[in-house]
């Protein structure tokens, strides 16, 4: 795992993995018009107790509740969760967090890390890479924003297969090499 990045370069590095691969692969195909209009906030934390993690994501949902011009936040955790277990430990009690302080309902979590395995996948399986990100993170997203483009979209049930599909075609070694990219080169 990465250690002492600065926030600027945590937040380009988790922008070029937006733009060049969950966009322009259409692995969501909300976020482009989000990330157009800058409706998207990345907020990083760096290595802290789980306390003050747990309470940066309250924190998020709280700015989300206080500036409805941003849609969506991206919690980053460079230095964090370098495990994949550890940060399922984190989803878990995130999860659970959203729930005991009312914002079950609101804002739901999808969830990104480097080694992201989806139980009873071979690990080497292309599909991960949905959910493969630069940097452990959490996203905070509006429930009602989300039911509301569901609706507007032609077969939203279909989103994961087509993205499993797109990943499997696309293999291993394409997308380890597209998140790769995504880092800042010195």
């Amino acid at each position: 795992m990465v250690n002492n990045k600065n926030t600027d370069l945590v937040i380009q590095e988790t922008k070029n993995w937006v733009s060049d691969f969950i966009i322009a692969y259409n692995i969501c195909p909300f976020a482009k018009r989000e990330f157009i209009k800058e409706r998207i906030a990345y907020r990083v934390v760096f290595d802290t107790p789980i306390e003050e993690q747990l309470y940066q994501l309250i924190s998020n949902c709280h700015e989300l509740d206080n500036h409805p011009e941003l849609e969506t936040s991206l919690l980053i955790f460079p230095d964090s969760f370098e495990l994949f277990h550890d940060y399922l430990d984190f989803l878990e009690l995130s999860n659970q967090l959203l729930q005991k302080q009312g914002f079950e309902g609101i804002y739901q979590l999808a969830s990104f890390h480097p080694d992201y395995c989806f139980e009873g996948i071979d690990e080497e399986d292309a599909s991960h890479y949905t959910n493969r990100s630069p940097y452990p993170m959490l996203h905070l997203i509006r429930e009602k924003s989300l039911e509301k483009a569901l609706k507007k979209y032609p077969d939203p049930e279909n989103i994961p297969l087509r993205n499993i599909n797109k990943t499997q075609e696309m293999g291993s070694w394409r997308l380890q090499e597209i998140l790769r990219n995504c880092k800042v080169q010195p």
